[in-house]
């Protein structure tokens, strides 16, 4: 199970089935969980903990030091939670501090060349297409889809089943649900994600009706934000009102006239 060339730290923990490819480095710090594939030339570092059913291919580095100028080498962390997929060149890095970290929740697909930055942390079912640059701080909630080479500023919140097209950046939170292209600019509801994700058609309707009210009746947010407090009420229309009214940094706006298409 474990290949001649493979180096792995004797205090380094690996379950009894875990698969170590060709040329791979395990380090002292890491804990593996049952069934995980360790592919050729992948490097494990840090105080990373990783779970059930994890498959690593060729060239990753798991839980380097993070790109901080203010960290100065103490020992921090990097948790994995359970049945992900990182593909060739993926690189996750562990927190910038030992009172915080960095995780990757499960059933994740990290593709190829994707970079997840310190304190990073992601939630459950999550897409990272290839090319995919996160910032330090950032927060993923469940089923997100990042398409190519999206780019996330540090600090961002993106919600619940949102989705970013290929080669769009934030620097604001992008709200749940929502679709963002370009820098900032959000252009309606991610519909698909919405049906596949099991909400009724009703729930859809009023998070349509919301959408509209929010961003595209041309209302001061703030304004538009107490209102709809007061009008909508299903569970995914309190998701979205809860994570807007908690922005810390500004969530993204439709400059789009309301076409009656959301």
């Amino acid at each position: 199970m474990i290949h001649p060339t493979a180096i792995i730290h004797p205090r380094a923990k690996l379950a009894a089935t875990v698969q170590v490819g060709p040329y791979a480095v395990i380090d002292e710090g890491v804990e593996i969980g049952q069934d995980c594939v360790i592919g050729p030339h992948v490097y494990l570092t840090g105080l990373t903990t990783i779970g059930a059913k994890n498959r690593f291919y060729a060239g990753c580095v798991i839980g380097e030091a993070p790109q901080d100028l203010k960290y100065a080498g103490e020992p921090t962390r990097l948790r994995i939670g359970e049945d992900n997929v990182f593909r060739e060149h993926v690189t996750v890095h562990r927190s910038n501090q030992p009172a915080e970290e960095t995780v990757i929740g499960s059933q994740c697909f990290l593709m190829a060349n994707a970079h997840v930055a310190h304190n990073c942390h992601l939630g459950d079912r999550i897409i990272l297409a290839n090319g995919v640059l996160l910032g330090g701080h950032v927060t993923l909630n469940d089923r997100v889809f990042l398409s190519g080479n999206c780019v996330v500023h540090q600090f961002v919140r993106v919600g619940t089943l949102a989705l970013m097209q290929g080669g769009s950046a934030l620097s604001n939170d992008l709200p749940p649900y929502t679709v963002s292209r370009g820098v900032n600019d959000l252009c309606g509801l991610n519909t698909v994600g919405l049906r596949r994700a099991g909400l009724t058609p009703a729930e859809r309707l009023e998070l349509k009706q919301l959408y509209r009210a929010l961003f595209r009746e041309g209302v001061n947010l703030r304004a538009a934000l107490a209102d709809a407090q007061t009008k909508f009420t299903s569970a995914p229309a309190k998701v979205m009102l809860d994570f807007i009214a908690g922005s810390k940094r500004g969530v993204c706006s439709d400059g789009g006239r309301d076409t009656g298409e959301i």
